[in-house]
């Protein structure tokens, strides 16, 4: 009899890991291929924004945000991905001013970031400052 309670101890979490991974990767936002018009607008520190609108073949934001003519960032890589501290020579440093680059796509914030956030057609992204 312990030995069922010991073994269902380590079986019931594993099944719950794989259940919550299967769940993930099925509800995880599918890129899409192909041409699409998108736009990429930036907010600055000031609330100016500057509109980038282009056709790409770019699948994730990241690729798009390369191929937007003048639009410059820079950031650090990180194990989850690029971390944008700086958006067209604006820099936005949370650890001194509580400021961040804020993402949106179709007016929601993005739940992914850069690397991983899907690119459709007609969709719009911002870029906001935020503090």
């Amino acid at each position: 009899m312990k030995n069922k309670k010991k073994l269902l101890l380590v079986l019931i979490p594993i099944v719950l890991i794989l259940v919550l991974a299967i769940v993930f990767f099925a509800l995880k936002p599918k890129a899409t291929k192909g041409s699409k018009s998108i736009e990429i607008d930036v907010v600055d520190d000031q609330g100016e924004t500057v509109t980038y609108e282009f056709s790409t073949d770019a699948e994730f934001l990241r690729q798009a945000m390369d191929e937007a003519d003048g639009l410059t960032y820079f950031g650090d890589e990180t194990d989850y991905g690029l971390l944008v501290y700086e958006v067209n020579g604006v820099n936005a440093d949370y650890s001194v001013d509580q400021s961040y680059w804020a993402f949106y796509v179709n007016d929601e914030y993005c739940n992914y970031g850069v690397d991983e956030q899907p690119v459709a057609d007609g969709d719009v992204f911002r870029i906001e400052y935020t503090k």
